[in-house]
């Protein structure tokens, strides 16, 4: 698996769940594999600084295979409790059978230095001076990109120069085996079906549940479609949407001079709806609410998965279609979502290996679209109807100046209070004079870190 991410772009999430089923490992044997794997990607920043100091030889020149079964002994060595002799006599013997005596006798000498400390011990010889370089040291310690360090700071209104407290809780966080987040389909499955299968109720999401451990497909809700796998963040992004007051139900006309008070009838939009998470749950939503919704998605293949995520609902079309070239007239919608295309840094729990996938680069590309997708959105919607902008990311490229761009060239907009929608959550406002956005974490909500943006058409 490491081969395969490091060389092909494999995603680990994937690619991981299939090895274990080819190998046929169950219980602890599946359990060891996962850490072994997923302990591996995060760490891999830390870990690289610890094998430089005790390797001659510049990890980028070494073959793939000694320099991921040395990264592999190394968080054996320092992340886990797996004794030291049989930490280094595996990784020699896995690195002889994949490369030969030599490099064996390499990875047996450099594993030894590593064991020769924790990996505090190594961490505080590692990194840089935290004073001196705030951002090299967290980088170090915490095992993530120094652009990352920087994005998260400003996310969290913390200066690189001063105390960046949050910041590392926040790195910290990210190097945390998450639990399964589950979400029933609303008015279809309850979530007294996921506690009854074992999961621990969710803490803000009157649809969702924790399972601690084991396999969500078990879950006879999940066997049967009426739930899935889904962050409570996502979750609760939708949850904000449909909350959301709207024009109707603030007194104002819908066109055609209907009021809408209740909020039954309406048509809802998701622009980008793949792979269907949150258009499974608010297609679940919208039958509740007597409304309907269309779910579009630009490629074929996630369009099916958006229907098949959906089809228990019974009241969402799904169309193949580009959410910045729209198939549908302006002003048809009372409530939008662009949950757009982004770098999943809000995710790095989930997924490790993006970490290290990811640049800078990535995120200003993605910029473009994600504007061209919230402006389409926005005309998608009514007067007075809401639009959600979503994005698992906290980079404010992503977020806040996204915003700003977008709502320089919507005089018409104005941004409603999400925090307020979802006053359950403590915790969720942007730093000033951002306060009126939602903004998850996994340092303090245990979600990932999703955005959540609601807008208004006057």
């Amino acid at each position: 698996m490491l081969l395969a991410v490091a060389e092909r772009d494999a995603y680990a999430n994937l690619l991981l769940p299939e090895l274990i089923r080819q190998r046929g490992l169950t219980g602890r044997d599946a359990a060891l594999a996962t850490e072994l794997a997923y302990g591996t990607l995060r760490g891999r920043g830390s870990y690289d600084a610890v094998l430089a100091i005790c390797s001659d030889r510049d990890l980028s020149a070494l073959d793939a295979p000694v320099r991921e079964v040395l990264r592999l002994g190394a968080h054996q060595l320092l992340g886990t409790r797996v004794a030291a002799h049989a930490a280094v006599a595996t990784s020699v013997t896995l690195v002889r059978e994949k490369s030969g005596p030599r490099p064996a006798g390499f990875v047996n000498a450099v594993l030894r230095k590593v064991a020769t400390r924790d990996l505090a011990a190594w961490l505080d010889i590692a990194a840089p001076d935290r004073a001196a370089d705030p951002a090299g040291s967290l980088a170090v310690r915490y095992s993530h990109p120094r652009w990352i360090v920087a994005a998260f700071a400003a996310a969290l209104g913390e200066q690189l120069t001063g105390p960046l407290t949050e910041t590392a809780a926040a790195l910290a966080a990210d190097n945390e085996r998450p639990r399964v987040h589950l979400c029933v389909l609303p008015g279809r499955a309850d979530r007294e079906e996921l506690i009854r299968a074992g999961c621990e109720p969710a803490r803000w999401s009157p649809y969702g549940g924790y399972l601690a451990e084991g396999d969500p497909a078990a879950i006879p809700a999940v066997a049967a479609g009426l739930a899935g796998v889904q962050d409570e963040a996502s979750q609760l992004a939708a949850i904000a949407l449909t909350r959301a007051a709207g024009g109707g139900q603030g007194g104002q006309a819908s066109p055609g001079g209907h009021d809408r008070h209740d909020g039954r009838g309406e048509r809802w939009l998701d622009v980008c709806a793949g792979p269907g998470g949150k258009a499974r749950m608010l297609a679940g939503l919208a039958a509740g609410a007597g409304s309907r919704l269309v779910a579009a998605e630009l490629r074929e293949h996630r369009a099916r998965l958006v229907r098949g995520a959906t089809a228990a609902a019974q009241t969402c079309g799904v169309v193949v279609a580009d959410g910045t070239r729209p198939a549908w007239d302006a002003g048809r919608f009372d409530r939008a979502l662009a949950d757009v295309p982004c770098s999943g840094l809000g995710a790095l729990r989930r997924r490790p290996e993006a970490r290290w996938r990811r640049g800078p680069g990535d995120v200003a590309a993605l910029g473009e679209l994600q504007r061209d997708l919230l402006r389409e959105a926005l005309d998608s919607a009514r007067p007075g109807g809401v639009t959600a902008y979503v994005t698992c990311s906290p980079h404010p490229a992503e977020t806040r100046e996204i915003m700003t761009a977008v709502l320089a060239g919507a005089p018409g907009t104005e941004v409603l209070d999400a925090p307020a929608v979802l006053a359950e959550v403590p915790g969720l406002r942007c730093p000033e004079p951002f306060s009126r956005y939602a903004q998850f974490w996994p340092h303090r909500h245990g979600t990932d870190a999703i955005f959540v943006a609601l807008l208004r058409r006057r």
